[in-house]
C-alpha cells in the first residue's frame, strides 16, 4: 500500500476511533433514541436520493434495519450515556470473537485452534476492563455495549447473506427504514424530545453531523475505493487501529482514565482480535464495518 493510501486508511480510521467521544458529546444533549433518529434521518437525506436499493435485496436490508435499527444502536447508545468512551471502544471489539462465533455456527466456518485462542484472548481482555473496581456502577452500561457488539455481529450475518452490494446502498436504505423503529422506540422509551431541540447547541448539532457526514460518508467514501484497490488481508488489519484511536481521543478529549487494568485488558482485546482477523471469518465483513 501507498504511503498516501498509509494515511488515508489510518484517517479513516482516526475518524471512527473519534466517534465514541463525538457520541458522547451529542449524549448530553439529545437522549439517545431520538439521537439516532436524527442522524439517520441525515444520513437517509443525503444517501437515498442517489442511490437505488436492487428490489431483490429490498427486504433483506429492511430486515437488517430492525437488527441495527432496533436492537444494535439503541443497547450501543443507552450504554455509552453510562461509561467512558475509552472503555467502550474496546468493550465494542467484542464484535468481532462474536462474528466468528456465528460464522461457526452459521457458515460452518472452521474456527481453528489460532482463532479460538484469538477468541479466548479477546474476551479475557474485556473480563479485564469488566472487572475494574471503578466500573462497578458503569457494568449495566459495559453489559449494554457487549449486547450490542452481538447485535451487530448477527447484523454482519445479515450483511454477508445480502451479497454484493454498494456499501452506500446499505447504509442509506438501512438508515431510511431505522428511522420510523427508533423514532417509535423514543416516543415510548424516552422524554423531552422537544426540550432537547429547543435547548440544543452548535456542539450538539456539530456531533450529529459529524456522525452521520464524518463517519458514514467521508469515512466510508475513503474506505471503500481502498478496499476496490487492495487485498483484504492489506485492509482489514487498520481496523485494529479503531480502539486505540478510540482510547486516546477519550483520554485527550475526556480525560477518561487510563488505568492499568484497560491497558491490560485493551491489550488483550485487541490482540486477540488481531489473530482473529488475520484469520478473518466469512461473517466478518469487507465492506461495512461498525464505527458506532
Amino acid at each position: 500500500m501507498t504511503l498516501a493510501h498509509t494515511l488515508q486508511a489510518l484517517l479513516v480510521m482516526a475518524l471512527w476511533g473519534l466517534n465514541f467521544v463525538i457520541a458522547k458529546w451529542a449524549l448530553i444533549e439529545f437522549p439517545p433514541l431520538f439521537l439516532m433518529f436524527i442522524r439517520f434521518a441525515l444520513v437517509a437525506a443525503l444517501i437515498v436520493p442517489f442511490f437505488r436499493v436492487p428490489r431483490d435485496k429490498l427486504a433483506k436490508i429492511a430486515l437488517l434495519s430492525v437488527t441495527l435499527g432496533s436492537v444494535h444502536f439503541p443497547m450501543m447508545f443507552t450504554g455509552l450515556q453510562g461509561i467512558d468512551a475509552a472503555t467502550a471502544s474496546l468493550a465494542a471489539q467484542a464484535q468481532v470473537p462474536f462474528s466468528s462465533l456465528l460464522a461457526a455456527l452459521v457458515f460452518k466456518d472452521k474456527l481453528g485452534w489460532r482463532r479460538g485462542i484469538g477468541m479466548a484472548a479477546a474476551f479475557v481482555g474485556v473480563a479485564v476492563i469488566a472487572g475494574e473496581p471503578r466500573l462497578g456502577n458503569a457494568l449495566p452500561s459495559l453489559s449494554l455495549i457487549l449486547a450490542a457488539s452481538f447485535a451487530f455481529a448477527v447484523a454482519s450475518v445479515q450483511m454477508k447473506l445480502i451479497g454484493a452490494v454498494n456499501g452506500f446502498v446499505v447504509n442509506g436504505w438501512m438508515a431510511l427504514f431505522a428511522m420510523p423503529q427508533l423514532l417509535l422506540l423514543s416516543l415510548l422509551l424516552e422524554q423531552g424530545q422537544m426540550a432537547a431541540l429547543a435547548n440544543s447547541t452548535w456542539v450538539g448539532w456539530a456531533s450529529i453531523a459529524y456522525m452521520a457526514v464524518g463517519v458514514t460518508i467521508v469515512a466510508y467514501g475513503m474506505w471503500y475505493p481502498l478496499l476496490g484497490r487492495y487485498d483484504v488481508n492489506q485492509t482489514m488489519p487498520y481496523l485494529l487501529t479503531v480502539p486505540v484511536f478510540g482510547v486516546a481521543s477519550g483520554v485527550l478529549l475526556m480525560d477518561d482514565p487510563l488505568t492499568l487494568a484497560l491497558a491490560i485488558g485493551g491489550l488483550l482485546t485487541v490482540g486477540g482480535v488481531a489473530v482473529i482477523v488475520k484469520r478473518r471469518p466469512r461473517t466478518v465483513s469487507e465492506t461495512v464495518t461498525n464505527p458506532t
